[in-house]
């Protein structure tokens, strides 16, 4: 009698094993398509642009105020510094989309636009993202889209020429998704992250994680 009650698992640890997603757990169910994904993120790009646009013309205003002198005309017009669209608005714009992502992927592992699609991103272990996972993650998106910029920088200089270069090394992160064997996006790779196809049983929703989080305080 006492040996068979000592294999039988506790209810603790059977709700612990439960709780806890293993690897091969995650790699069960299905890794997103690159073109369900690009779908996502042009449901979230009006709501980042909207942002970046906000979080932009703030510095602008900042900036203008603090480093260059106004004039009463439009001749008297002047670029920001150099120096400060490096180190001030460039870091800023990075930090506005981590704080996007990351609110979201901590909260349920969707934006709105990944909970449109079904898509979840959660890390190799199948837990939702920390804060500092999904900063890693981020910075692994902007990797290659920094350097198609520079290689289209060097190569013609326009501002046309910059931007189709980067919107390529955007591209790329989601192509390299049909050559890669288990179907990862770049910063899939370099973040130890994944985006997975939620089943329609499984996808619980953004709004309904935090809705029952609250009841549960």
């Amino acid at each position: 009698m006492s040996k068979s009650l000592s294999k039988r698992p506790s209810k603790s640890a059977a709700k612990a094993k439960k709780s806890a997603p293993h690897t091969s757990e995650v790699e069960e169910l299905a890794i997103a398509k690159p073109s369900t994904r690009m779908a996502a993120i042009l449901y979230d790009g009006m709501l980042i642009l909207a942002l970046l646009f906000l979080v932009g013309t703030f510095l602008t205003v900042i900036g203008t105020l603090l480093t260059m002198e106004t004039g009463s005309e439009s001749s008297q017009a002047q670029s920001l510094p150099t120096w400060y669209q490096n180190v001030i608005m460039t870091p800023s714009f990075i930090l506005t989309l981590v704080g996007f992502y990351g609110l979201f992927w901590r909260r349920g592992g969707q934006t709105l636009g990944m909970q449109t699609w079904r898509l979840k991103t959660v890390n190799n272990s199948g837990h939702l993202l920390t804060w500092g996972q999904s900063f890693k993650r981020v910075l692994a998106a902007s990797i290659m889209p920094l350097i198609f910029g520079l290689i289209g920088s060097a190569i013609g200089g326009s501002r046309a020429i910059l931007l189709t270069s980067v919107f390529l090394g955007f591209v790329f992160n989601y192509a390299f998704c049909l050559f890669n064997s288990r179907g990862l996006a770049v910063q899939d790779m370099l973040s130890n992250t994944i985006t997975l196809k939620m089943p329609k049983t499984e996808n619980e929703g953004l709004w309904r994680v935090i809705r029952n989080r609250k009841r549960g305080k």
